[in-house]
């Protein structure tokens, strides 16, 4: 059956609704990054741009790099937008934009998150890479699908038994990297943690402006937790979202943390533009590895 014309909406071109991508446009290697000017510090490497689109947040460019074509798009901040991206991305492979049916053969791609994050725990200082071999979400996106065979419930359970959750929060899910593309991205320069993907940047991540909060004690509560000799090491917010979704659509996908903030020391990155480029180039490096 075909899909919906109000499930799949396709612009007036042809394009995707949101990304305003074409299939043609798409390379199989993606790069996502948070912030819409952060894809041209990405872009500034490549050997040449094929195609360039910026629609609201969802700024991305196709090229090569080294003579591997890659896509790198902006994501904007939070789940809700990795909801957009990764089904519309899939959409661009996986569906027949002619009959608006699945396509009888799947198309996997691979997808790298170039992020930023604040580390919990003392002993991952500011300047230093975090690829998240795990990711808890504090949102709900993942509770939308029928995603319990992607989920580890035991990781979610212990967490909220250890955090005394609130049962007006969402349920966490958690998530594992796919360790494919995992292990591609890893060496010496990186090292793996479990990363809480959080709903907002300031509350849910324990930062106190003028707004109390309804737990003072939940960042120090996170950074105790241990399961399985597993600690949680860091703090964003679209590491789960991108996790679950690409599990559940057949994707492999990785995050990459740029640890900008040490929440337990206080600290704040002196040079975060530098910090970032250092983890597109490695990102790059390893890509074509």
């Amino acid at each position: 059956m075909a899909i919906a014309k109000s499930e799949l909406i396709l612009n007036e071109d042809g394009s995707i609704y949101h990304l305003q991508l074409k299939p043609k446009h798409l390379a199989s290697t993606i790069i996502t990054v948070g912030d819409p000017d952060r894809v041209d510090q990405v872009t500034q490497y490549f050997d040449e741009i094929e195609y360039k689109i910026h629609k609201r947040e969802f700024h991305t460019q196709t090229g090569y790099y080294k003579g591997h074509r890659i896509t790198v798009i902006s994501t904007g901040i939070g789940t809700d937008n990795i909801d957009i991206v990764f089904n519309e991305l899939d959409a661009l492979v996986n569906i027949d934009f002619t009959t608006r049916k699945p396509k009888e053969v799947h198309t996997s791609l691979n997808i790298i998150r170039i992020g930023t994050s604040g580390s919990v725990q003392p002993n991952i200082p500011i300047d230093s890479f975090v690829i998240s071999e795990i990711a808890v979400g504090f949102d709900s996106l993942l509770h939308f699908y029928d995603s319990h065979h992607v989920q580890l419930p035991d990781f979610s359970k212990a967490l909220m038994s250890h955090l005394n959750w609130d049962k007006n929060k969402s349920i966490p899910y958690t998530v594992s990297w796919n360790q494919e593309l995992g292990e591609k991205m890893l060496s010496k320069s990186v090292q793996k943690g479990v990363t809480i993907t959080n709903v907002g940047f300031y509350g849910p991540q324990g930062r106190v402006l003028r707004l109390p909060l309804q737990d003072s004690n939940l960042n120090k509560k996170i950074a105790s937790f241990e399961y399985n000799t597993k600690k949680i090491t860091n703090l964003e917010m679209e590491t789960a979202g991108i996790y679950g979704i690409a599990k559940l659509l057949g994707h492999k996908a990785v995050s990459m943390n740029a640890i900008l903030a040490n929440r337990y020391s206080g600290d704040f990155s002196h040079n975060p533009k530098v910090i970032i480029d250092k983890l597109i180039q490695y990102t790059l490096k390893k890509i074509i590895s």
